[in-house]
């Protein structure tokens, strides 16, 4: 794997670096049944502000420094208005307005974007097998959260783009899963330039605080009864969905992706609606089809290609190094035997 993890190679590393993505799956799961009981922008605040408050006392037991110096609050105030606020608003509201596939398809798609960005801003290399790998996971969570008759609907017919469907994607919620997608890319490559002012963990933390409070204020003018309904089953959803699915994994998240290649931990990402889908045939008897296996599939090679890309592309190299060798060692020995 091209991550760098301070040069760890250990199982408990790369469980480690799985565990956001586990643990954004499983809280999927946990949320399907508090949706219908509260509002989408009150249950955004309710994941971010207790979770970062828990960051932040994680890293005061771990010693870790607190910003210092304008230029580190001003990148956090960034980082937290697009991935903290943005990013879960356009969720909350994406979820109420569009079904749970399509969604976590739009959503999940974000690795494209990440890729993009990560080229242009930091030159990372890509290459053949990146790119192919990126393309194989796009294809494997649309096999994933999209309705088998919208597949065979767009494999029979093709895709036509009309007024009509533009209105609709702008009046509808993958308008705004799109944008959270795109939410979640650019806080993913902010959190190097935050870095460069502050701690990873701290800023982390302060930065799903200061995103949360906002949708708190913006929930208390334009929501009504967002906690009413709420019984003891869905308190124990969002306490897992808080602690475990943002303050556990957006701490693990971010610590990665301040020093690690983004395109390879984005990537990664691909396997949260496999972790959801896993977990929904498990725990709410949710039948996985065939198509939906294959997207498994798909889903799980793309994740090796990306990550094994320079591996992949280096062997190809040496094998046309070797070819070239082979092909040129009869010419040199015939011009030896020329000359003798």
């Amino acid at each position: 794997m091209q991550l760098q993890l301070r040069g760890s190679k250990s199982t408990l590393a790369s469980l480690l670096l799985i565990a956001p993505f586990f643990l954004w799956g499983t809280a999927m799961v946990a949320m399907k049944g508090v949706i219908p009981h509260t509002t989408p922008l009150f249950m955004a605040g309710v994941r971010l502000l207790p979770a970062g408050v828990l960051i932040l006392i994680a890293a005061a037991f771990m010693g870790r420094p607190q910003p210092k110096g304008w230029l580190a609050w001003l990148w956090i105030i960034i980082f937290a208005l697009v991935d903290a606020t943005l990013f879960q608003g356009f969720l909350a509201e994406g979820l109420v307005r569009t079904s749970a596939g399509l969604g976590s398809v739009m959503i999940d798609s974000q690795p494209l974007a990440v890729a993009l960005l990560s080229l242009w801003l930091f030159q990372e290399h890509i290459g053949l097998w990146g790119w192919l790998g990126l393309g194989l996971g796009v294809t494997g969570i649309s096999l994933i959260g999209l309705q088998e008759e919208w597949i065979f609907h767009l494999l029979d017919s093709g895709v036509k783009i009309t007024t009509d469907n533009w209105q609709q994607l702008f009046n509808s919620g993958e308008w705004l899963m799109l944008l959270a997608a795109l939410s979640m890319a650019v806080g993913t490559v902010l959190i190097r330039f935050v870095c460069r002012y502050a701690d990873p963990v701290t800023a982390t933390g302060w930065h799903i605080i200061l995103g949360g409070l906002p949708l708190w204020g913006i929930s208390a003018v334009v929501e009504n009864q967002q906690w009413q309904n709420l019984v003891l089953s869905d308190w124990l959803n969002l306490g897992y969905a808080t602690i475990f699915g943002s303050a556990i994994a957006y701490g693990l998240f971010f610590y990665f992706a301040s020093s690690g290649n983004l395109t390879s931990l984005s990537s990664l990402t691909f396997l949260t609606p496999v972790f959801a889908l896993i977990f929904g045939h498990l725990f709410l008897a949710e039948v996985l089809t065939p198509i939906q296996w294959l997207g498994v599939m798909l889903t799980l090679i793309s994740i090796y290609l990306i990550n094994q890309r320079e591996n992949l592309a280096g062997q190809n190299q040496k094998v046309a190094i070797n070819e070239n060798t082979n092909q040129q060692k009869p010419v040199l020995e015939a011009s030896v035997t020329k000359k003798l």
